[in-house]
């Protein structure tokens, strides 16, 4: 049985990439039924897409986005700097399907300000380059963070995160995470939005933001290279999704992914337009 859920959003999956969790991502859209879908930024890697490497696991979650707006889901795709080469086509719609580059949602009588965040990182505006190169580096520390982990389920072992350890380890890192939240906050009070929700830094989170102007719920739905989350509203309450604790069953490759358009030939296309 699905479960029925008014909105779900999530971001960072990094199609096309090694890190990217699709199978994961599949037995959890398998398992929902949500009226609303946003798709908050960095779903398919465009600056580091590669025609050698996108697995069928990677169109199966294209194909099941797809499924669910053919089903009458509403689904909302948010451009994030890593597939910022949509931005050319927003806002377009495709039946069930919208491109765009931001959003507010009315949620029970609240505002919801939801877009990716990128616009709040300089290291992307103004040297991008850095940025990308930055984004191999983090491609590479996953795969070899996939072997250490290989290696420490085979000695009954916990599984451990490198880029998190580093992440936290380094003070400028979390104070840009700090800053991060607390600048889109502010803007959100500002602007008497009552939800602030982005994604960009791959780190889930939930809290209450408060201002000599007011106060706004801060969210961030995290990742689907590190921490496999989603934010979920249903029924008046906010909810953070971690895959880890939903107990799915993973899923299988679909050979059916094969349709008469070829994903990967588009994806080449935008990629060099």
């Amino acid at each position: 049985m699905k479960r029925k859920v008014e909105l779900v959003i999530l971001s960072d999956v990094h199609l096309g990439t090694y890190g990217a969790h699709a199978k994961e991502l599949v037995s959890y859209l398998q398992s929902i039924k949500p009226k609303t879908l946003v798709l908050n930024g960095d779903i398919i890697d465009i600056w580091q897409f590669r025609k050698r490497y996108f697995p069928k696991s990677h169109l199966q979650v294209i194909k099941k986005i797809i499924s669910l707006a053919a089903k009458g889901t509403k689904v909302y795709y948010i451009t994030g700097n890593h597939d910022e080469k949509l931005r050319k086509f927003s806002p377009v719609e495709f039946g069930n399907i919208s491109i765009l580059d931001k959003l507010v949602l009315n949620l029970d009588g609240k505002k919801a300000w939801i877009f990716h965040g990128d616009v709040f990182d300089a290291s992307i505006q103004h040297t991008k380059w850095i940025a990308k190169l930055g984004g191999w580096g983090y491609d590479f520390l996953i795969i070899l963070n996939s072997f250490i982990n290989w290696c420490l389920v085979s000695l009954g072992r916990p599984k451990y995160s490198l880029s998190k350890k580093i992440k936290n380890s380094v003070k400028k890192a979390v104070s840009f995470i700090t800053d991060f939240e607390e600048t889109a906050a502010e803007l959100a009070i500002e602007n008497h939005f009552d939800y602030v929700i982005c994604g960009h830094i791959h780190q889930p989170q939930m809290r209450k933001v408060e201002t000599p102007q007011g106060d706004c719920l801060y969210l961030n739905s995290g990742d689907w290279i590190e921490n496999l989350t989603a934010l979920e509203y249903d029924k008046g309450i906010w909810s953070l999704m971690e895959y880890e604790k939903q107990n799915l069953p993973e899923t299988q490759e679909d050979e059916s992914v094969n349709t008469e358009i070829d994903p990967v030939a588009l994806l080449a296309s935008i990629k060099t337009f």
